[in-house]
Parts: C-alpha cells; structure tokens; sequence
C-alpha cells in the first residue's frame, strides 16, 4: 500500500517536474498551503461552531489543537521532501530530527490539554470533586510527569535508542523511593482522599480523637492545621485524619451548633417556673437562634437537687463559649430574683456524744 502511494506520489510531482529539488520544494510548499487550509478550517468554520456552545472549554481545546496540527502537516511535508531528496544517513538523521520535533510539538500540545481540563474540573468541583483547588497542582504536576515520560519514550525511538534497560532502571528507582518516602505518600494520598471525599471543609470546627477542637484553616496535600480557640495552630498529617474518627461541629445540614446548658435546682422548687425562667433567659439571649426554637428539659433527680438541661442553637460552633457565658450569668441573676435556690453539696454531721470532762 505504501509502495502505491508513494508510486502515485512520484507520478504527481512528475507532472511538475523531474528534478528532486523542485519536487520536494512542491512538497514543501503544498505543505505550507494545506497547513493554512486547516488554519482557515479551524478559525472560520469550527470556532465559530464551538463559539455557539455554553461552555468555552471546546473554544480552548480548539485553540491548542489548531498549532499543532499547523506543524505537523509541515513536519509531513518536509518528511516527505526528505525521503525525495536524501538517501541512506543523512535521510535517516534529518527523518529522527523531524520526529523528535513532532514529539516536541504533540508534548507542549499534550501538556496545554492537560493543564485546561485539570484546571476547568478544579473551577466546577462538581464534575469531578477529587481535582480541587488544593489538589490542582498535584494532579498537574503528575499530568507533566506522565506526559513528559511518554514524550522521552517516543524521544528515543525516534532516533532508535532501545529503551529496556531505562525502563528496568526506572523501575528499581521507583521501587527504591517509594519505600523510602512511604510515609510522605500516605500522607499524599490520604489528602487527595480528603479532598475528594471530603469529611471536612476550610472553615469548619472539628474535635479530633486526641481532644482537640479547632477551625480548619488549611487542608494540604502532606497535612492539616486546626486553629484552636486559643490561637494555636495544630498541624496534623493527612494520614492520621484519614484514619481516625473526626467530630465536624459544623457537619450537618447547616452550620448551627446546639449548646447544652445544664442547671440544678433545689427539691421543692416550682418546676413550671423553673422551665418559664429558663425559656426567658434563652429567648431574650440575642446569640440563641429562634429556629430551631430552645426547650427546655427536666433530665433527672439527682442526689442534691432536681437536674434540668436548657438547650438552643448558636449560628456556628465558635460562639459556643460566649454565649455560654452569657447563658450562665442570666440564669443566676434571674434564680436569686426568683428566689430559685441553686443545690450545692452539703453534708450533715451529728454528734451523737460529747466525751466527758476530766
């Protein structure tokens, strides 16, 4: 089949003349003109297609594919000028180098591609939520190393280099670092299963397994830090958050944060008026949220008094403190002008006889 083409090839370029240096200079040039013609294709007719689209991700694809396919019909023209007027060496070198050039043009063309779609997932986590902001330069970096690796592959090739023993050596390489940095890669791959599956968000409160209780301020591919509320920054490796139980305060269908305050009173106290007092301390609280609306509820009878829990919603975790304090202020004040007694622990001690005076 190659030896009909290239017979009709020679019969066409004979037409115009016998010499080899005019021939392969007709090659050139038809080159050049059907290289302008798929230019022309694409910026008149395809683009205006694609300008009709909603997304503008075809747009970019159109615009990165357009050069290279610019380059490569030359490349093939000047292969085939190659093959007319060279022979033996100097036909296969010039031939290696035309490759190695259209290596080069299809790698930054692979890379562009690369690097837009990465980037246009990473705008709209929705299509694929494993590729984030965070996660962005990750899978980019690793898209240029798995790209550059095939064009290196296809580098050597070209100029009928064998590479067996590369291979073989790459792979006792890669052996040899993946033992050596085994912890780093846990911590890598536990933070892009963070991200993808994200348990928690920049910005949430969360109570680890060791006890504490911080916002998320940063979630990295080797790490995360909690920012306590005493302004300290906690670093922990992706690896252990990946393999522990983690509290997300501000988990759930909204960010609001349920505060639990917990109030004893003596027995033989009005327990009605108890509830009424603590109901009006909530609803006249301005950090308690209206809905869900506060209750208030009669837990137990403990040993010094009856046990009662006032429970209310705060709009997110880190107002847990304040409003705690302001809750319990009021519920004091209010019990002493209620004349509401507050049990505390007493113990009685009877003297059942004096000893006798000497």
């Amino acid at each position: 089949m190659d030896q009909i083409n290239n017979q009709q090839l020679q019969n066409f370029l004979k037409l115009f003349s016998d010499n080899p240096y005019y021939q392969a200079a007709i090659v050139v040039l038809l080159g050049l003109v059907a290289s302008r013609i798929i230019n022309a294709i694409f910026t008149r007719i395809i683009l205006r297609i694609a300008n009709q689209t909603h997304s503008r991700l075809d747009n970019h694809i159109i615009l990165i594919t357009r050069p290279a396919l610019f380059y490569s019909v030359q490349l093939i023209a000047l292969a085939i000028a190659n093959n007319i007027v060279f022979s033996n060496q100097a036909e296969i070198v010039i031939y290696s180098l035309l490759k190695s050039v259209a290596v080069f043009v299809w790698t930054v063309f692979a890379i562009r591609l690369a690097r837009l779609i990465l980037r246009t997932f990473s705008a709209t986590p929705n299509y694929l939520p494993v590729v984030s902001v965070q996660t962005l330069p990750l899978f980019e970096n690793l898209a240029i190393l798995v790209i550059a690796s095939t064009a290196i592959y296809f580098l050597f090739s070209a100029w009928n280099i064998d590479m067996t023993a590369w291979l073989a050596s790459a792979g006792i390489v890669g052996i040899a670092v993946g033992f050596a940095a085994k912890d780093t890669l846990a911590n890598l791959f536990a933070g892009v299963f963070i991200l993808a599956d994200a348990p928690y968000k920049i910005g949430d409160y969360v109570v680890l397994d060791t006890g504490e209780r911080g916002e998320v301020t940063h979630i990295g591919i080797r790490s995360t830090r909690l920012l306590t509320r005493d302004d300290v920054e906690v670093t922990v490796p992706n690896s252990i958050m990946g393999n522990t139980k983690i509290i997300n305060e501000s988990g759930g269908p909204h960010k609001k944060y349920r505060i639990r305050l917990k109030v004893g009173v003596a027995y033989g106290s009005d327990i009605d008026q108890v509830k009424q007092v603590l109901m009006n301390v909530a609803e006249n609280e301005s950090g308690i949220c209206a809905d869900p609306e506060p209750r208030v509820r009669f837990r137990n009878f403990g040993n010094s008094g009856l046990d009662f829990e006032l429970l209310g919603w705060v709009e997110e975790p880190m107002l847990r403190g304040r409003i705690l304090d302001a809750l319990n202020s009021d519920v004091y004040k209010r019990f002493q002008q209620e004349n509401i007694e507050i049990p505390y622990s007493k113990q009685d001690l009877y003297i059942k006889s004096l000893p006798e005076p000497k």
